[in-house]
């Protein structure tokens, strides 16, 4: 595969994961996870990790799963490229890992003493993409290994973080989130 087409399946694969966070961003609001308890006197996670961000997060992830895959044909035709179909626990396991992957990101920030929207490089760009491959590898082993080949791990583990930046950039422009970050 060429660099476009490696660019191309790394994207694809990975949108079901790169699109919960921005949903439970604009879903904002409900009751936080941690219900306001505390470790060491920080909060567990903070007002920004709630049960409806989740589960909006992880449903536009799993429904943007089924609309690629109905789309797949075609964008496959369209762009010369062999693209992934998803099946259903790798729907499920990218968008609930990356909602996993932002809240473990976001406890690991509590007991580091970051604030909420503080900047934690590297962490926070590809905490989400580490546990959300975890997930679904444990889940669908032959899936992830036909479709995340050594070119579309590094790919991911490259674009994603320019992705991030830009996104939360995009965000923070249109007063979205509080920081660009």
């Amino acid at each position: 595969m060429d660099l476009v087409g490696t660019v191309v399946v790394a994207v694809w694969a990975m949108l079901p994961a790169y699109v919960p966070n921005n949903a439970a961003v604009l879903a904002g609001g409900g009751r936080p996870i941690d219900g306001g308890r505390s470790l060491g006197g920080r909060r567990l996670l903070g007002d920004g990790k709630t049960w409806r961000g989740t589960a909006v997060g992880t449903a536009a992830g799993v429904a943007l799963a089924v609309a690629l895959n109905a789309l797949r044909p075609a964008a496959a035709d369209a762009l010369g490229v062999v693209l992934p179909a998803f099946p259903p626990a790798a729907m499920g396991t990218l968008a609930f890992g990356a909602m996993v992957g932002d809240i473990a990101a976001s406890f690991l920030k509590r007991r580091t003493g970051r604030q909420r929207g503080a900047a934690f490089p590297v962490v926070d760009q590809l905490d989400f993409v580490v546990v959300a491959l975890a997930l679904t590898a444990l889940a669908v082993p032959a899936w992830v290994g036909d479709t995340f080949g050594l070119p579309v791990l590094v790919t991911v583990a490259v674009l994603t973080p320019a992705l991030h930046l830009l996104t939360n950039g995009i965000a923070y422009a249109l007063g979205v989130k509080d920081e660009p970050w």
